[in-house]
């Protein structure tokens, strides 16, 4: 018989999540700065300032944030896992007939229930109530350092393109070049997060596109106003 071998995409899920974040964010909240001080009238070399600006300190936040998201999101996991660790060694049998109820809720027979709880927890009794108690995998583990400096260096990526934009476009052509660069970008980013996760790429593209959209128009507005106030 031929081997059946699946390839799943959820592996994906921790690193995938934090790329898609860091590069949504680089592209609209540099695109969105510059498109601002664009319209309010500001030379080229202050608009370039604006988006270097925002690039750095948008990346370091993005680290910062993800990193101490996460890690609360980690430290919450460890927490669990340790008062289940003592509520094993404190008391096996009721954490045994916990284990076995999981499985009678998910269609087993008690006995059945019963035999599986049994092995499972010889095996690795932690394990089996993280997984199957706690919902926690090593799939969907907390990965903070993994979090932040993929979030980090995906929105330096992200924010690259609307200064790439800047730095070859003439000043009047600045907002125009800007918003169809960013959007076309962001197109694509929805369309490769879309691939890389396993799914229809049409929806995905038009959410971020439409949010990017929305970003730019509201702060080329603003700019405008500030601008002609000025």
């Amino acid at each position: 018989m031929r081997s059946h071998r699946e390839t799943h995409l959820i592996s994906r899920v921790g690193w995938m999540r934090a790329a898609v974040l860091g590069a949504n964010d680089g592209i609209v909240s540099t695109a969105s700065l510059i498109v601002g001080v664009a319209a309010a009238g500001s030379s080229k070399s202050a608009i370039l300032v604006a988006g270097v600006a925002g690039l750095v300190a948008g990346a370091l936040s993005m680290a910062a944030g993800e990193y101490v998201s996460v890690s609360s999101q980690s430290d919450t996991e460890n927490a669990d896992l340790a008062r289940e660790r003592a509520e094993l060694a404190s008391a096996p049998e009721a954490e045994h007939r916990e284990l076995a109820d999981i499985y009678v809720g998910r269609g087993l027979t008690p006995d059945l229930a019963d035999q599986v709880a049994t092995q499972l927890m010889a095996a690795d009794a932690l394990g089996a109530h993280a997984r199957d108690e706690l919902n926690i995998s090593e799939i969907t583990t907390a990965r903070p350092l993994q979090a932040a400096w993929t979030s980090a260096l995906t929105f330096a990526i992200g924010a690259a393109a609307p200064l790439a934009a800047v730095a070859l476009s003439p000043t009047a052509w600045i907002v125009p070049a800007v918003s169809v660069l960013s959007l076309f970008f962001l197109a694509v980013l929805g369309a490769l997060g879309a691939g890389a996760g396993g799914a229809a790429m049409l929806r995905p593209v038009m959410r971020v596109v439409f949010w990017g959209a929305v970003a730019l128009a509201v702060t080329a507005g603003i700019g405008r106003v500030f601008g002609v106030v000025a």
